[in-house]
């Protein structure tokens, strides 16, 4: 039987293969993300930027070291979250994701959150939260709102990049951080 960090390392190559559409031809690395098989927590960011597309990893430049501190804060260990994207390489320029280029990833994301199963999916930003919730939502009505859809309990926020362009963003996202801790030991299975 294929263990669910099988399936996923399996994912994984499949995404570095990928080239469903032009970023794969531009990109470096394609950045499938990283963490537990059977995470506790999905984050779910935007796009890989530059210092993820040289190094393919998630999250490794200035917004990925916030975000880290933030998971730190709650005191989530390594393999008890995942950290992704919506797009598996870099836009050009760092620009936003173009809709074709979201629809050739989107399966790859879904197939992720299949084989995870986390407790709670954190979209980080308008571009996962769209993707996850539906493009009617705005980031700034529902953020650090419990969404339960389709049997999954999501609770977007901003990205941590909105720190970076406005400081006054850091305790919305530390309030909504520290309610997703009590959120996770609210659902969490004894």
């Amino acid at each position: 039987m294929t263990t669910p960090a099988e399936l996923l390392d399996a994912l994984a190559e499949q995404i570095r293969a990928c080239r469903q559409c032009e970023l794969g031809e531009s990109r470096k690395n394609a950045v499938p993300g990283e963490g537990g098989a059977q995470a506790k927590v999905m984050f779910i960011g935007e796009a890989p930027g530059a210092d993820e597309d040289e190094q393919g990893r998630p999250f490794v430049g200035r917004a990925g070291q916030l975000l880290r501190k933030l998971i730190q804060h709650i005191r989530l260990e390594e393999g008890e979250y995942f950290i992704g994207n919506v797009l598996k390489c870099r836009p050009p320029a760092n620009r936003d994701p173009e809709p074709l280029e979201i629809e050739a990833c989107k399966p790859w994301l879904y197939a992720q959150i299949a084989v995870i199963k986390p407790l709670v999916i954190v979209p980080l930003g308008r571009f996962s939260m769209s993707l996850l919730l539906g493009p009617k939502m705005q980031i700034g009505k529902v953020r650090g709102t419990v969404i339960e859809r389709e049997g999954q309990v999501l609770m977007p926020t901003y990205h941590p990049a909105a720190i970076l362009r406005n400081p006054r963003y850091r305790k919305v996202i530390v309030a909504d951080f520290e309610k997703l801790a009590r959120l996770l030991l609210e659902i969490e299975p004894c």
